[in-house]
């Protein structure tokens, strides 16, 4: 079995829920190609991270967002919960919201309330053990 796209794991800070989609549908071919007696040690695993990934589209699937798939729309991007204060920042940044080569009063700003107001336009999922928020 060749396998081109990589795993989806939720140690990543932030995932991309098209690479997810990927992922999955390259697994789904694969177990679609292996022969149904075949339970190898590969073949389990494969089977595993497959529904772990069928597990988090299916909580994702008509949540809204950008991504049409298979008739639904889904959420492009999911941010890990420890590193959503950052990705506030980041974001806070990439939308021209402070410059962020000045340092002040940047590093006055209190990126941890910044991050929980953030959040209130957000929604939770549960990725294997591990919350995300997405939008």
């Amino acid at each position: 079995m060749i396998t081109e796209t990589k795993e989806i794991t939720n140690s990543e800070d932030v995932i991309d829920v098209r690479d997810v989609i990927a992922r999955f549908e390259e697994l789904e071919t694969e177990l679609d190609d292996a022969h149904e007696d075949s339970e190898t040690n590969e073949i389990l695993d494969l089977r595993a991270e497959f529904d772990v990934l069928k597990g988090l589209l299916e909580e994702l699937k008509g949540c809204g967002g950008d991504h049409d798939w298979r008739g639904d729309w889904y959420p492009i991007v999911l941010v890990r919960e420890s590193y959503f204060e950052d990705y506030a920042r980041e974001l806070a940044e990439d939308i021209g919201a402070i410059n962020k080569d000045a340092t002040w009063p940047n590093n006055h700003i209190d990126w941890e309330a910044a991050a929980e107001e953030l959040s209130q336009d957000y929604s939770n999922v549960e990725f294997d053990g591990v919350e995300y928020l997405f939008r």
